[in-house]
């Protein structure tokens, strides 16, 4: 066996036009996908995903998503800051960061996500809004204003 090629280090590319969404908490980019809604059937544009990257702000690791030619809007962007509340948005027009901003959470979530309780009146067709406070954000925690309900599960009760 002759000399071994040392390994090359292979970064994620950079996108031309489309969204990069960075300091995602260890562990949470498959959610982050599951909330822009991509999966096998819906793949149109380059989608690059790292996991457990090293980063010096996120306490040694992170999470990282560049998606080709999509640009979320304020919804999405508050549905990622439920399962990634240090995130930052980055909008990328023709290989320059166009818009970068910091994903925010507020102490209200209104119409983002269901109660889990099958018995609260936010789940019985009455004419009102899913709202929750705020607990806790590490773990992330809401609780149903409604019916007191803690929510934690947050991904499988989006909207």
């Amino acid at each position: 066996m002759g000399a071994q090629e040392p390994i090359k280090e292979i970064r994620l590319m950079p996108i031309k036009n489309g969204t990069v969404i960075d300091h995602i908490a260890c562990g949470q980019a498959l959610n982050v996908l599951k909330i822009l809604g991509v999966n096998e059937n819906n793949i149109y544009s380059s989608i690059s995903v790292g996991m457990h990257v090293g980063s010096a702000t996120l306490g040694g690791w992170k999470d990282i998503v560049k998606i080709e030619d999509m640009e979320l809007d304020e919804v999405t962007a508050q549905k990622i800051a439920l399962v990634a509340p240090d995130a930052t948005i980055s909008i990328v027009r023709d290989l320059h960061v166009a818009e970068k901003y910091k994903v925010k959470l507020s102490d209200r979530v209104v119409g983002l996500a269901r109660c889990s309780n099958p018995n609260c009146i936010s789940n019985k067709g009455e004419p009102i809004e899913s709202e929750f406070s705020v607990v806790s954000k590490y773990p992330m925690q809401l609780k149903c204003c409604y019916c007191d309900k803690i929510l934690m599960n947050i991904t499988d009760n989006l909207l």
